[in-house]
C-alpha cells in the first residue's frame, strides 16, 4: 500500500501518516526503487491504534508512551487519567452552568456578568451620579475577578440603605479639585473608615504580599490628590483597626 492508500483505509489522512512518521509514532517503511513508501498490513494495525487512542483523548505523547511497551505505561493507567481528567473538565462544566443559570435567572449589572453575590450588591446600590460611587462600583468588579467573597459582599449590603454612606461619595466627590491637607480630608476620612464592616475588616488581615502592595500604589494613584490622601488616612485607620481588634 502507498501512503494515500493506508491512510484512506484507516480514515486518517496522509499528512497525519507523515505527521507520525516525524514524532516516531509510526516506523517509517522501506521504499521501494522510485522512492515510494510500501506500507504493511502490520503498518496499517499500527496506524489503526495511533487513531483510536487519539480519539480517545490521548495526547501523541501517551500515545507514543502506550506503544512504547516496556519502555511506556501501561494502557490502563493511561485511559484512569485521561478519565479523571474528563471527570475533572465534567465538573467545571457543570459549575460554569450553574453560574450562568443564577446570572441569567437575575438582570445583569451594567458590569457584566459576575458573581451572584456580587450582582446582589450592585443591584441594591442606589442610583447615583457620584464619580466616586461608579469607581467604587469598579473596584469591586475588579476584586471579584481575582477573588471576590460572599461575606464582605453580603456584610456591605446594609451600606447600600444607609443614606449617609451616599453622602460620603459625595463628599469624596467634592475633593476632586482639593489640594493637599484640605481641612475635609481627616473627618471623612474617619468616617468612611467607622462604616467599614468587621467582615470586610477580616478579609483584609488576611489579605497580603507583593501583588497587594502594587494594587495598592496603583489605587491611590487614579484617585485625585486629596482623594488619595482621604484614601490613605483610610487604609492607616483600618489598620489599627485590625491590630487592635488583633490583640483583643
Amino acid at each position: 500500500m502507498r501512503i494515500g492508500e493506508i491512510a484512506a483505509l484507516v480514515g486518517v489522512t496522509s499528512r497525519a501518516v507523515r505527521h507520525y512518521h516525524h514524532l516516531g509514532l509510526l516506523p517509517e517503511p522501506e521504499r521501494r526503487a522510485n522512492g515510494y513508501r510500501v506500507y504493511t498490513v502490520r503498518d496499517a494495525v499500527l496506524l489503526a491504534r495511533i487513531r483510536r487512542l487519539s480519539e480517545l483523548g490521548l495526547s501523541l505523547d501517551e500515545v507514543r508512551d502506550v506503544l512504547a511497551d516496556d519502555a511506556g505505561r501501561e494502557l490502563a493507567e493511561v485511559l484512569g487519567e485521561l478519565d479523571a481528567d474528563l471527570a475533572r473538565q465534567e465538573e467545571e462544566i457543570r459549575t460554569r452552568r450553574r453560574r450562568l443559570a443564577e446570572l441569567t435567572a437575575g438582570t445583569l449589572p451594567p458590569e457584566g456578568p459576575v458573581s451572584p453575590a456580587l450582582a446582589r450588591l450592585l443591584g441594591a446600590m442606589p442610583e447615583t451620579t457620584s464619580a466616586m460611587a461608579a469607581k467604587d462600583r469598579e473596584l469591586l468588579t475588579l476584586l471579584d475577578t481575582v477573588g471576590g467573597d460572599e461575606i464582605v459582599y453580603d456584610a456591605l449590603l446594609p451600606l447600600t440603605r444607609d443614606p449617609d454612606v451616599l453622602a460620603l461619595y459625595e463628599r469624596l466627590d467634592d475633593l476632586a479639585d482639593a489640594a493637599v491637607g484640605d481641612p475635609r480630608v481627616g473627618p471623612l476620612a474617619e468616617a468612611l473608615a467607622a462604616v467599614i464592616p468587621a467582615e470586610v475588616l477580616a478579609k483584609l488581615a488576611r489579605a497580603d504580599g507583593p501583588a497587594l502592595e502594587g494594587f495598592g500604589d496603583a489605587f491611590l494613584a487614579d484617585f485625585a490628590p486629596a482623594q488619595a490622601e482621604v484614601a490613605q488616612h483610610v487604609m492607616e485607620a483600618l489598620a489599627k483597626r485590625m491590630d487592635g481588634e488583633g490583640q483583643g
